[in-house]
């Protein structure tokens, strides 16, 4: 598969980089910096995100959002996936999986209570959480593109291991075995890239759990 990736030199997007040349797919890494690409096999498009256009993601299977907005540019996460929707919007042969977060998952059965809802939700993390949440809203009304939006845990380890198993959810936060709400980069990669070669979740929302 043609594969492309922006944000390709963060944290996340390394993991889903290292996963996707695991499986031999063709993969172009979209960046602001070519130069934190180091894997010299890997393909680079030099590019702000707000600057891509239909024609640059048009050879792409799969577009991979792994964009993360700077500290107090918060609402970049919004603007951002609006523009990516607008240029895709005309490309349904094209994929665009979103690299998501966690806090606008439920924690009760009626889906009522997000996990930015709770009292002790770190008021650290609610610039960033609660405009990725309006993103997703927004995306969920898009019946425009195939996209698919895949929310890790509560706890989302950069440096975890890599136990190339997890469990799947939907809307709800989920907890492993030991009660803990947590996912590895390495682990939610995985998953981003057997959703990318199964395609099981057109239009929707998901969740990922260590198990």
């Amino acid at each position: 598969m043609k594969i492309a990736i922006i944000g390709a030199s963060g944290k996340a997007g390394q993991k889903i980089l290292a996963e996707a040349l695991s499986r031999k797919h063709q993969v172009t890494a979209i960046v602001r910096n070519a130069g934190k690409i180091s894997d010299q096999s890997v393909a680079v498009l030099e590019k702000d995100i707000f600057d891509l256009t239909a024609a640059d993601l048009k050879p792409f299977d799969t577009v991979v959002d792994a964009f993360n907005a700077s500290a107090g540019h918060e609402d970049l996460h919004q603007s951002s996936l609006v523009h990516l929707r607008k240029i895709l919007s005309d490309n349904p042969n094209t994929r665009l999986l979103v690299v998501g977060g966690a806090s606008s998952l439920y924690l009760d059965e009626q889906l009522t209570q997000r996990l930015i809802d709770s009292p002790d939700f770190p008021d650290a993390y609610r610039a960033t959480a609660s405009n990725m949440g309006e993103a997703f809203l927004a995306l969920k009304k898009a019946n425009d593109i195939n996209w698919t939006y895949i929310s890790p845990s509560a706890m989302f380890v950069p440096e975890g291991k890599r136990t190339g198993s997890y469990n799947i959810g939907s809307e709800r936060l989920m907890v492993n075995s030991t009660g803990e709400s947590t996912i590895s980069y390495a682990d939610y990669a995985i998953a981003m890239l057997d959703e990318i070669e199964q395609g099981k979740h057109i239009r929707q929302r998901f969740t990922v759990v260590e198990k």
